[in-house]
């Protein structure tokens, strides 16, 4: 569980630009913008989280379905 979380984790940076590759003539370089990898990451779980809130409450299950709460 822990692996895809993680690799939800990393897609979200890859996809927001959060790499960058140098390649120079003896070396290949990684580098990691740690910012915009927060804000990449942050982005894309702000987009889930409301694609899938606006999923939940277009159906008719948020409609029908309710919280009853019973005192004894």
């Amino acid at each position: 569980m822990i692996k895809y979380l993680l690799v939800a984790i990393l897609a979200l940076a890859v996809i927001g630009g959060a790499f960058k590759y140098e390649n120079h003539e003896d070396s290949l370089h990684l580098i990691v913008n740690k910012e915009e990898a927060l804000d990449s990451v942050t982005n894309g779980v702000i987009r889930i989280y409301k694609l899938l809130e606006g999923l939940i409450s277009d159906s008719e299950l948020a409609e029908s379905a309710g919280i009853i709460l019973e005192e004894n």
